[in-house]
């Protein structure tokens, strides 16, 4: 039997460095001698430990797990490619890219070790490995913007036959054939033009198990909530599947890490690294608990969001304060005491908030943004915004605002609005494309910061207000950034 146990967008486990131990212990319990572990990408970032630590802490974590591959993230580049070029360099773990260029239009970290595709026996059978990122990860982080990502599709395809060459020119033969993928909705597109087993994926944060075009396409989701474990039904010794036979397919299962033995030392490694940062700081205190998770960030006005605009506001004496829900992190609630941990958990990105002046017109656009159909981000039934001294009526039918207010009173198209926003969204192309650097006028401190000094002066008490309403919609939703 050959087995991959697979995780992705583990980002801010390591906060809790309890809970990371015991998905490293998760991930030990489904491992063996006929499995491989794997990761397909923003398992170093974004969280509070992985500020303090620019990452590294997920040395700790592959060396934990035995990790033998993982993949680009778009998070991966969080602290610029030189530290993430020193990390591929230490890390046990081999990172497979295919389609990531550097700075002078070369394949990225081959001198660090990454390889476009890798070959390897697992429990007698080779399998095969292609990796491939996010096409967009140069607009979606500012640190990638010197990089660029070529065309996935196009690349794993090449790394592949360049993977079934090389095994057959060694005299071995190809029995399956898996792409690790930080593509999120992309994944279907490699399922229908590829021909593989399996494609591992993440970025899209919510868990998948399914089959497209006869491929197994899988996600474990975020932050650690799930491993998956991929089951090829067969050994070397066996029929082989897409990458040199037929087989019965693979299969899939999800395991969650309640219940799994922490592994020793993982923790107090962990807690080591955090406990040097100092942030136990307590900035504020939460009556009733504020949630966090991805519905609730992604459903339309929260608690959380208007805590977040509404800092934003403050600190630049705005018009309008706008927050992307996709740079709200899921997590816990925030509950009791308050810490500068929580809050740099919240938002993770050394991004500082950003005063714009947009007129009328153009804010209208903005806040027209916030509905998917506008966002060419994430799942469909996601909405992508929050908002301070505004407020917004979308009929979801009609793909329509109804009503657009700022003070209570009708957007003007011709008045110049002040609005302040996270630096992100003036460098992204895939969230709020109407605003752009030309836009910029102001900046406060680092998004997390401005949290900390509004929950001291002002307190940490939001409350549902009426800010967005949403009508005539289907509900669900997700996370992602």
């Amino acid at each position: 039997m050959v087995r991959l146990v697979h995780y992705s967008d583990i980002e801010n486990v390591f906060d809790a460095p309890e809970r990371a131990a015991r998905l490293a212990g998760r991930i030990r319990d489904l491992s063996g001698p006929d499995a491989a572990v794997v990761a397909t990408g923003d398992t170093t970032a974004p969280g509070v430990l992985s500020l303090v630590a620019t990452g590294r802490q997920i040395l700790d974590f592959y060396a934990a797990t035995d990790t033998i591959l993982d993949t680009f993230g778009n998070h991966e580049f969080d602290y610029g490619p030189d530290s993430l070029r020193g990390l591929v360099t230490d890390a046990p773990a081999t990172f497979v890219s295919a389609n990531v260029r550097d700075e002078n239009g070369d394949p990225f970290g081959r001198e660090e070790g990454v390889v476009p595709w890798t070959a390897r026996r697992i429990d007698g059978a080779t399998v095969g490995f292609v990796g491939v990122t996010d096409p967009a990860t140069d607009s979606l982080n500012p640190m990638a913007a010197d990089l660029t990502f070529d065309e996935p599709v196009a690349a794993a395809r090449d790394a592949l036959a360049e993977m079934r060459a090389d095994v057959a020119e060694s005299g071995d033969e190809l029995d399956y054939a898996v792409v690790l993928s930080h593509l999120g909705a992309g994944d279907d597109d490699l399922a229908r033009e590829l021909d593989v087993d399996a494609i591992l994926g993440g970025h899209v944060h919510s868990p998948r198990n399914e089959v497209v075009a006869d491929t197994l396409l899988v996600r474990p989701g975020v932050n650690g909530e799930a491993v998956v474990e991929v089951d090829f039904g067969g050994s070397g010794d066996a029929e082989a599947g897409d990458g040199g036979g037929e087989s019965a397919a693979p299969t899939a299962a999800l395991h969650g890490p309640d219940g799994a033995e922490p592994v020793a030392g993982l923790a107090d490694a962990l807690a080591e690294r955090m406990a040097a940062a100092d942030l136990d700081e307590a900035v504020g205190r939460v009556d009733e608990p504020i949630e966090r998770a991805g519905d609730v960030v992604h459903g339309g006005e929260c608690r959380v969001g208007n805590f977040v605009a509404d800092a934003f506001r403050w600190a630049l004496d705005a018009d309008v304060g706008l927050s992307n829900a996709g740079g709200l992190r899921q997590g816990d609630p925030l509950a009791g005491d308050v810490t500068k941990a929580d809050l740099i958990s919240l938002i993770p990105f050394e991004e500082p908030v950003t005063l714009t002046s947009v007129t009328g017109a153009e804010l209208h656009d903005v806040l027209r943004e916030m509905a998917a159909p506008d966002v060419d981000f994430g799942e469909d039934d996601w909405w992508h915004g929050h908002v301070s001294n505004a407020r917004v009526v979308w009929d979801d039918d009609a793909e329509l605002i109804l009503e657009a207010t700022v003070g209570g009173e009708p957007i003007d198209p011709e008045t110049r609005y002040t609005v302040a926003v996270s630096e992100y969204l003036l460098h992204s192309e895939h969230e709020f494309p109407t605003l752009a650097q030309r836009h910029r006028i102001d900046e406060a401190g680092i998004q997390y910061e401005v949290l900390a000094d509004y929950a001291r002066e002002r307190g940490i008490d939001p409350e549902i207000e009426g800010r967005i309403e949403i009508e005539n919609r289907e509900e669900s939703a997700g996370e992602s950034r």
